[in-house]
């Protein structure tokens, strides 16, 4: 049975994505805005929820290797794999902004934090939240100076359908995301793997997948800005969002594994930063390196 639901929590995520893609570059096209802005903002947010819901949970439940592992596993697949996924389908162009900057400029903060202690605090959580306020803040700011023209014949769905779709697309892919999240945790721990490495893995892919299949989608569909926007505002969400959340819920004690995946993240936010500045762009070569890197990671984080 576990199999069977993984398998339609999969299913789920890659139509529940699909309908949520169509909808939101619509919503984009009416609001005249760049498609980049939607994938910062209404996308990121949405593909977000897996992680903001297992990081809490696992956070008041006292679990706070999955909590931590949940975020920094999730960040650094959603730059490697996402992307490199992303990259090695279809090169792209990759117009780099003030954003990535800042999730890179999240990855040191979060680092800083937890480098000294092992803890993150209410304070510094409340530090975050008022960081990711003012990311908001920004972006909708951006969103207001960067207002677009239409494009001529191009397919934009109702205002009603948008809603039905988006709500509709965001629930599968929560919920399959949730059900491929508690299936294959449930199966690694039958295999005896710790909590830090179930939570780096399994339960990090499994919340990363909304924006694995999102960002794929998006991609294939030529949406190149909702897929790369719906990684850096995913990554950022996921520390001063998730993380943050979970901490002022209850504060977190880590572990010295956590400080080295953190610094892993960051150094790994430099490589995908100095590959798309090359020639902004990011081809299958490229892709393909990405992917190489998170392989060797998975292999590090296996045998450590």
């Amino acid at each position: 049975m576990v199999y069977i639901l993984l398998v339609l929590g999969f299913v789920m995520l890659i139509k529940g994505a699909d309908f949520f893609v169509e909808a939101s570059s619509s919503v984009a096209r009416m609001l005249r805005v760049p498609s980049i802005i939607i994938g910062l903002t209404i996308v990121a947010f949405g593909t977000s929820a897996p992680e903001l819901a297992v990081s809490t949970t696992a956070s008041l439940a006292g679990n706070n290797e999955i909590a931590v592992g949940n975020v920094i596993g999730s960040n650094i697949f959603n730059l490697l794999v996402v992307l490199g996924a992303c990259g090695t389908i279809h090169a792209f162009k990759v117009r780099l902004r003030w954003d990535f900057i800042a999730s890179i400029a999240v990855g040191v903060i979060l680092l800083a934090m937890i480098f000294g202690d092992l803890f993150l605090s209410r304070m510094e959580a409340f530090i975050l939240l008022g960081l990711f306020a003012a990311f908001l803040i920004l972006t909708v700011r951006d969103a207001l100076i960067n207002r677009v023209e239409a494009e001529e014949n191009a397919a934009t769905l109702s205002l009603l359908r948008c809603v039905v779709y988006i709500a509709g697309g965001l629930t599968a892919i929560v919920w399959g995301g949730d059900l491929v999240v508690d299936c294959a945790s449930e199966i690694a721990l039958n295999f005896g793997l710790s909590q830090t490495l179930v939570g780096l893995t399994v339960v990090a892919l499994g919340t990363s997948l909304p924006e694995l299949v999102t960002s794929v989608v998006a991609s294939r569909k030529g949406e190149n800005g909702l897929a790369v926007g719906n990684v850096i505002g995913s990554n950022i969400f996921n520390i001063v969002m998730v993380l943050a959340v979970s901490a002022a819920v209850k504060p977190i004690a880590v572990n010295r594994f956590a400080v080295i995946d953190a610094a892993c993240l960051v150094v790994f936010s430099l490589i995908t930063f100095a590959l798309c500045k090359s020639r902004e762009r990011l081809s299958r070569l490229e892709g393909l390196i990405m992917l190489g890197m998170y392989a060797a990671y998975l292999i590090y984080i296996c045998i450590r």
